[in-house]
């Protein structure tokens, strides 16, 4: 089981506070990602999601509060409601992750004494290596402080296990650990989305896609893409400008090398002898097809032709 939570503080000298989030293994406590972002939300949690899935595989099941970007809870301090789903739950249900709502301070223990490890030592060993900017210390802290981390404070599961995630596709993880949103295409062929106005490009597939129900995802990276059932339309920056398609070319290996016809024609010569050519070192003429029967020659007489040809007994 994994356990995700948020610690807001100082984390860097001079600068406001901000949210670390950490990923790690309720087991063992082990780190598997952790990076500072402004605020603590969906977008913060499918990037960590995405990092611990891909690097490696899916556990049996996620542990958090139950904050807002986890869970809907119709009641201040009340159950979760598990019919309605949030973006992460729709995502973590799709890949066939559990999703475990804390109810209790004490069920959040590991974590706090966790952050207060960190907040007690993180913040020193930054201010140390005088890093002040967010991207410098997420890649200091990934690099640098987690494998002396989980060196020192990681322990042996209670249970010896082979492996407790599955691999799965990083396509399949990147196209659901995201943000999606249905819309209805506009007369003009276009796709409102959080204040940005989408405009799809022409398709060979239709004249056009008014009126059409489309799906928006938006990946953690703030990159947009519109689908039309499993179709990818186009993708798009996050600020709403449209990403070209890079062209591929064909990577089919012809099953034959082509003829010397067609080599001819491309102007190369041809790779080897004809078939109908002599074979080296031979200069006799080959017989080819049936041979011609000799002048004068009559074909093999019939068996009527032999019975006129013998006299009659006396």
């Amino acid at each position: 089981m994994l356990h995700q939570d948020g610690s807001r503080a100082a984390w860097l000298a001079g600068r406001p506070q901000l949210d670390l989030i950490v990923t790690m293994d309720d087991a063992t406590s082990t780190i598997y990602s952790a990076f500072l972002v402004e605020e603590e939300g969906t977008a913060s949690t499918f990037r960590a999601l995405l990092e611990v899935f891909t690097a490696h595989g899916l556990p049996s099941s996620l542990y958090t509060d139950r904050g807002s970007h986890y869970f809907h809870t119709p009641q201040a301090d009340g159950p979760v409601d598990k019919d309605r789903l949030t973006q992460v739950g729709r995502a973590l249900k799709r890949l066939g992750v559990e999703h475990i709502a804390a109810y209790s301070p004490q069920a959040r223990g590991r974590s706090e004494r966790m952050f207060a490890t960190l907040q007690d030592r993180l913040i020193k060993e930054l201010a140390k290596a005088g890093i002040r900017e967010i991207d410098a210390a997420n890649a200091w802290i990934r690099d640098v402080y987690l494998p002396a981390h989980n060196a020192r404070f990681a322990t042996p599961a209670a249970l010896a296990q082979e492996n407790a995630f599955v691999a799965a596709d990083p396509a399949l993880l990147a196209e659901t650990l995201c943000i999606e949103e249905d819309r209805v295409v506009a007369r003009d062929n276009t796709v409102a989305y959080d204040g940005r106005r989408l405009q799809l490009p022409a398709s060979t597939a239709r004249a056009h896609y008014v009126k059409a129900r489309v799906r928006v995802r938006e990946y953690p990276d703030g990159s947009l893409a519109v689908f039309h059932g499993p179709r990818r339309i186009a993708r798009y920056t996050a600020q709403g400008a449209e990403i070209a398609a890079v062209p591929t070319t064909a990577s089919v290996t012809p099953c034959s090398p082509p003829s010397r016809t067609l080599r001819a024609a491309a102007g190369g010569g041809p790779s080897g002898p004809s078939l109908t050519a002599a074979a080296r070192g031979v200069t006799e003429q080959r017989q080819v097809g049936t041979k011609k029967r000799p002048p004068g020659r009559t074909k093999k007489p019939t068996t009527k032709n032999q019975n006129d040809a013998v006299p009659a007994p006396p």
